[in-house]
């Protein structure tokens, strides 16, 4: 885990203005969707998000801070797969004055240690562009491989998964 963030979940309708912030800015956005998204679908998206992170107490989207500066600076997810059991897809977007500065690491780092703490999952999978060479190395030395490189949805995609060793006791 790192001190450098924490990690709050989307809760509320109240939340909405953080998420917007991130979603409805192109750069942001160039390696998710290829465009900001509009207002009324990113409320709808954000419906979504609430609905399913009130059914998985300890996974889906969250709000990440910078914990010195308690300033909002992205979204982290761990979202549970809802068609593979065992399995969760780790994600994260930041606003673009936070790049390169070691958060998407530490989002991360700190994604993949509640992974680790969950018995139940098997493996986890993060779906990127292949252009993003950063997040595609954050994931690299997360111990992820490259299982496809293709198409996903209409855009440029690559899955990265990782499986989840687990100690016998």
């Amino acid at each position: 885990m790192t001190n450098r963030i924490y990690l709050e979940k989307f809760s509320g309708y109240a939340d909405f203005q953080d998420y917007y912030l991130l979603v409805s800015n192109e750069q942001v956005m160039a390696y998710v969707t290829e465009k900001a998204i509009p207002l009324e679908e990113a409320a709808a998206d954000f419906e979504q998000i609430l609905k399913k992170n009130e059914k998985y107490p300890d996974f889906g989207r969250f709000k990440v801070f910078d914990a010195e500066t308690r300033q909002f600076i992205g979204l982290g997810k761990l979202d549970l797969s809802d068609t593979v059991s065992g399995e969760a897809e780790l994600g994260y977007i930041l606003l673009p004055e936070f790049w390169g500065k070691g958060f998407g690491t530490a989002i991360a780092l700190h994604l993949m240690a509640l992974a680790e703490a969950t018995p139940f999952l098997n493996k986890i999978t993060a779906i990127i562009d292949p252009a993003n060479i950063a997040s595609r190395n954050i994931l690299i030395r997360q111990g992820f491989i490259s299982e496809y490189i293709g198409e996903i949805e209409g855009l440029p995609g690559e899955i990265l998964g990782k499986k989840m060793i687990r100690q016998e006791k």
